[in-house]
């Protein structure tokens, strides 16, 4: 205990210079559901000892798959609740918008899938990323639809906004005072990132290159109409001998050094590559956008974050 105080800066000795640090504990997984852990009255109690040892907040996920269980019917409560505990203990919170689903990565000790609702849309329309195999991965609605209005005349994008809104909504005036950080999922585990490394039966084991995931109808269409925007039709297929999720680098044709003849230094795949990593971005920028909306509203009081996704071991 007498480390953990030493990192936040807390002393009892007098005239102690202030080199605290703000720190934000991460609520289990598991928080709003049903089967958690912890009692209502054991979770107070270890809200209350945060607090006591000088921690200025909590983080904690609202997933989508709990709070939206119809279209644009909303439930926060469990996390109305957490903020009114939170505020009575002089806590901060941070809210994390988990549009992904949690289970299947590293960490992951619970399964919160998507909305149901959702679910079923996304299978009938396709709209999921799929690897050059087919296989479709359920964690993350593809980046490509993000503009088609399937979900009962909703984008994507249009159900992201509308939840961070309804988030707000519900949180009243403990926006800018308790809720002091919106952080925004923008793809799989929440990061800026493709579904590249999937776990599920085994496909993938560190330190494997993983590979690209636009197969999906609309990403194979969006390459097509950029290619042929650039006036290079021929470029609009992903490229061929890219490996599989467990190869290394030289082992391919694509990724292998440029002086041992890999094809990623070509026109056409650095074409790829970069539309490949600007439809992500692009995908980050309109969700963030959305979210800006609502923190600009509290003048500081509400800042802004998501997650990128770190620098790959192969760099």
């Amino acid at each position: 205990m007498d480390g953990l105080l030493r990192f936040l800066g807390i002393s009892s000795e007098p005239d102690t210079p202030d080199l605290s640090a703000n720190v934000f504990v991460m609520l289990p997984l598991d928080f709003a559901l049903e089967s958690r852990a912890l009692s209502p009255s054991q979770f107070h109690q270890r809200l209350r000892r945060l607090a006591d040892i000088g921690v200025r907040g909590v983080m904690v996920d609202v997933w989508w798959g709990l709070c939206e269980p119809q279209p644009e019917v909303y439930d926060f409560s469990k996390f109305v609740d957490l903020a009114d505990q939170c505020k009575s203990l002089s806590l901060e919170m941070q809210a994390v918008m988990s549009f992904h689903q949690c289970g299947g990565n590293v960490g992951d000790s619970v399964y919160i899938p998507l909305p149901s609702w959702a679910v079923e849309i996304g299978n009938e329309h396709r709209v999921w990323f799929v690897d050059r195999e087919g296989r479709l991965n359920r964690e993350y609605i593809s980046f490509g639809a993000d503009y088609d209005p399937i979900f009962h005349g909703r984008t994507a994008l249009d159900v992201y906004r509308d939840y961070i809104q309804a988030f707000e909504s519900a949180m009243g005036d403990r926006m800018g005072s308790v809720v002091s950080e919106i952080q925004v999922g923008v793809g799989p585990c929440g990061e800026l990132r493709y579904p590249s490394y999937r776990m599920e039966e085994g496909l993938w084991k560190f330190p494997g290159i993983g590979e690209f995931q636009c197969f999906d109808r609309y990403l194979l269409a969006d390459l097509k109409a950029a290619a042929n925007d650039a006036g290079r039709p021929e470029w609009g297929t992903p490229p061929e001998q890219t490996g599989s999720y467990n190869s290394q680098p030289q082992e391919t044709q694509f990724f292998r050094n440029k002086e041992d003849g890999g094809s990623w230094v070509e026109d056409g795949s650095r074409f790829f590559a970069n539309w490949y990593s600007d439809r992500m971005i692009r995908h980050g920028e309109a969700i963030i956008a959305s979210a800006a909306q609502v923190a600009n509203k509290y003048n500081g009081k509400v800042s802004l974050a998501c997650k990128v996704a770190g620098i790959h071991w192969w760099y």
